[in-house]
């Protein structure tokens, strides 16, 4: 929850950073905007040796004042007259409709970048907060719904002889006998497994506790078998042999009045300890690890 939080006011800081770099100007005693150099330029132009043209200038306010005084006596002699104000009246400034000449290229340019910063800001934090705050609906970690019901998969393996594999939990769902349920009412790891079991079925992890690898179902022995290290467990996940420290994890499932499925993967329940045989199921062939 610290991550979430830290996440969040870092993009507000972020956020709050570009806005007030966006609107900065220079402003006079008024609070009016005004142009103002950067001290880039002028430290060009001091490296230039630029000095002012007194002479230039005064030539071309010359040429300025001459070009006004022939432009008020033409609007003279043709009856009109200029516009003037009044002596010692400070001419006010009147800003222009921004609707009548539209944002400027300075003002379209920065927009942009604000709106690209700030687009890229929110998909990443949302992002980053889905990340570390999901509760996923579907897929593993999550609630994942069977597309069979408590009865036909229990048909299934019983036609089939294997359990039935759903990939979007990465488990297998098979049959636990219901005569052997009080046995299993007193392993601890078994709990959470019992509304399950009840209804005859369980469901188990299928990553192998020893080292991670996926358990597959070896159809001689009637039991899961690793191939990588060997470890082997029953029908139900417990324990048979090899490497492994316990049985195999399973997770909770919750079932329908109608007997739908839907498996809750958020939560990986530990398998049961070494020497749990509530079912007493032995090996029904010959082994498909080192057999």
């Amino acid at each position: 929850m610290i991550i979430i939080i830290a996440i969040v006011v870092l993009l507000a800081a972020a956020v709050i950073a570009v806005l007030v770099s966006a609107r900065k100007r220079s402003t006079d005693a008024e609070g009016n905007v005004t142009g103002r150099l950067t001290q880039e330029t002028r430290q060009r132009d001091r490296q230039a040796g630029r000095t002012p043209d007194l002479d230039g200038e005064a030539a071309a306010s010359a040429e300025a004042r001459e070009r006004s005084d022939e432009t008020r006596d033409s609007l003279v002699a043709t009856g009109s007259t200029p516009a003037t104000k009044k002596s010692g009246e400070v001419a006010k400034y009147t800003p222009a409709d921004e609707e009548t000449i539209g944002i400027s290229r300075r003002q379209f340019f920065n927009r942009g970048i604000i709106l690209s910063l700030s687009l890229g800001l929110g998909a990443f934090g949302a992002a980053a907060l889905a990340f570390l705050y999901s509760e996923s609906t579907g897929g593993f970690g999550g609630k994942v719904s069977v597309d069979k019901s408590v009865k036909d998969i229990i048909a299934f393996t019983s036609e089939k002889k294997e359990p039935y594999y759903v990939p979007e939990a990465r488990s297998y769902i098979v049959q636990y006998p219901i005569e052997d349920i009080p046995k299993a009412e007193k392993v601890p790891q078994y709990v959470k497994l019992i509304p399950g079991m009840d209804q005859g079925v369980v469901a188990i992890y299928q990553k192998c506790v020893h080292l991670g690898c996926k358990v597959p179902w070896c159809a001689s022995s009637q039991w899961f078998e690793c191939p990588c290290h060997g470890s082997q467990y029953s029908r139900v996940g417990e324990k048979k042999g090899g490497p492994a420290p316990r049985g195999l994890d399973h997770f909770a499932m919750a079932i329908s009045g109608s007997g739908s499925i839907t498996i809750d993967t958020s939560v990986v329940l530990s398998g049961a300890p070494i020497g749990t045989n509530t079912t007493s199921q032995g090996a029904e062939g010959p082994p498909c690890v080192g057999g």
